[in-house]
């Protein structure tokens, strides 16, 4: 008889884990979403956990990217999985999912292992197990019923499973999918609606995958599909939350650790639903509370927040009681994607839903579909505002059109081609002729971008040294120069020599504040039929944006 070779969990199976459980929550998505009834039933939960695996899977794919022989340690792919999970979790399950991985890494990335190339079944119990205490931990007032308790029992399970990585993963697998199963006897809410818990049906799916990765056996879907709901009858959903708070709040948080606990008390007495995960100086907090301005700035006592979203559960939901009418769709909308909060609120007053792109984070082809959405219009214009986001803005565009939506994806490479695009946006036009004329726009606008060399680099212009002031024209580096001021107004005159009729300068937090002005000036006194128009764009990636129509 054949011996069966043992299976062990190492970095490519990290990777392989992350890109099945993307695949399959993909698939799962909308099931998820409808069964979402706790702890508010927003219909969002297959989202969410997509969404944060999603920026997982991508933060593992940064790091092998980054070999170009071999590839990571199994510590530094766990590592990066765990972090993309944080910085990228959305919504009550998404935190948690995030939470899950992190308690994970801690233990299989645990100082002293990261020469091990892999890790054997005795180690994945402990992770498990690790993974299910951190969760708990990271709730203010955990509920049975939920995926704390689908985790708690996929660790039971594994627990008592002797032998290799594939016999553990499978344990921990078929613990979690029993443990599903009995939810709605668990939580009064699933009972009456005749459903299992989404975000532990979210994690059935997780662990599924990671089955598939370890073992190379992919479990049927039927045989866990099929739990939702075993032996209830469906009900009418409650509505969860009745009378409870009326917004999500979501932000990172740079913070130590005494600041947090202190944050957490304040946090509590402000709402429900708060789950804090991280650690390391890097938190991810999400709350439900009737003031979003109070949580916010609970946060800015504690550190510094950033990446903030706050979702308003609209008047009628199951959150606030009542029913609500389904809303109609817009005819049109325009999306776009914007490096800073300036110009983030700058779009909004233009009526544009924006994804806000932080540096070295891009919005991945997931959040643009969720925005495309979330703009609850029958037509909708993408602006991408970067050329390195096309190929994601193109399969979020698709994702989108799949689903009956009409979307345009105009190639704006920065924020001022959309700015361009945007001025000239009518509404009230033919959907072809408004995205002609945008598009119109945005062509006509060469784009400059003025920032700082990071490193020594070989360029168009020469060879930069890091600290180095470089302007890049139409995304070429075209000056090197010693200081900004000086660099961004050789840029202007190079630009302006092909003629222009509008300047418009976006700029960031970290530029010195006479820059505006002697731009201003020089265009003034050089350039007589040019007008120019300055906005601040916040923290953005580039100390100065330039655009000239």
């Amino acid at each position: 008889m054949a011996q069966v070779p043992q299976t062990f969990l190492d970095a490519l199976a990290v990777r392989t884990w992350c890109g099945l459980a993307l695949r399959s929550l993909g698939r799962a998505r909308e099931e998820i979403d409808a069964i979402n009834v706790y702890p508010v039933a927003d219909g969002d939960t297959g989202t969410n956990l997509y969404l944060t695996v999603e920026s997982a899977t991508a933060a593992v794919e940064a790091v092998f990217a980054g070999y170009e022989q071999g590839g990571p340690c199994l510590a530094d792919a766990l590592r990066a999985m765990a972090h993309g999970a944080l910085i990228g979790a959305r919504g009550n399950s998404g935190t948690i999912l995030a939470q899950l991985l992190r308690g994970m890494a801690q233990v299989l990335a645990a100082d002293g292992a990261g020469d091990v190339s892999h890790v054997d079944g005795t180690a994945l119990r402990r992770a498990l197990r690790r993974a299910a205490d951190a969760a708990r931990e990271a709730v203010a007032h955990p509920v049975e019923g939920t995926v704390l308790t689908v985790a708690s029992a996929a660790a039971d399970a594994a627990d008592g499973a002797e032998g290799d990585c594939g016999t553990v993963v499978l344990a921990a697998y078929e613990g979690a999918r029993a443990a599903l199963a009995a939810t709605p006897r668990q939580l009064a809410v699933l009972g009456r609606a005749g459903v299992v818990d989404a975000g532990g049906r979210g994690l059935v799916t997780v662990l599924a995958a990671l089955v598939e990765a370890v073992t190379g056996e992919a479990v049927p879907e039927e045989t866990y599909a099929g739990a939702a709901g075993a032996g209830i009858c469906p009900e009418a959903p409650e509505h969860a939350g009745e009378g409870g708070p009326a917004y999500e709040v979501i932000y990172l948080l740079e913070a130590d650790d005494a600041a947090v606990a202190r944050l957490r008390g304040r946090l509590d007495a402000l709402g429900d639903s708060l789950v804090v995960v991280g650690g390391d100086g890097l938190w991810n907090v999400h709350v439900h509370v009737d003031d979003a301005g109070a949580a916010v700035e609970a946060g800015v006592e504690a550190g510094r927040p950033y990446r903030i979203r706050i979702t308003h559960f609209a008047v009628g939901d199951v959150h606030t009681g009542g029913e609500r009418p389904p809303r109609e769709p817009a005819q049109r909308a325009v999306v776009a994607v914007v490096p800073g909060e300036g110009l983030a609120g700058l779009y909004a007053e233009a009526g544009a839903t924006t994804v806000l792109a932080r540096p070295g984070e891009p919005p991945a082809s997931g959040e643009l579909a969720q925005a495309l959405r979330r703009a609850h219009a029958r037509e909708v214009v993408l602006l991408p505002n970067d050329a390195e986001l096309r190929h994601t803005a193109a399969a979020a565009a698709e994702q989108v059109r799949a689903e009956g939506v009409r979307v345009a994806l105009i190639p704006t490479r920065s924020a001022v081609q959309g700015i361009a695009a945007l001025a000239v946006h009518e509404p009230e036009r033919r959907f072809d002729e408004d995205v002609v004329q945008m598009t119109s726009a945005a062509g006509a606008t060469r784009y400059a971008e003025v920032l700082v060399a990071e490193r020594q680099s070989w360029t168009t212009a020469g060879i930069c040294q890091a600290g180095d002031v470089l302007g890049l024209i139409d995304g070429d580096v075209a000056v090197i120069g010693p200081d900004l001021t000086g660099t961004a107004e050789t840029v202007l005159d190079r630009m302006l020599q092909a003629g222009g009729e509008l300047v418009t300068l976006v700029v960031g937090d970290d530029a010195p504040e006479e820059v505006a002005d002697r731009l201003e000036a020089r265009v003034r006194e050089s350039y007589l039929a040019v007008d120019t128009v300055v906005y601040r764009g916040g923290r953005q990636g580039a100390l100065l944006l330039i655009g000239v129509e």
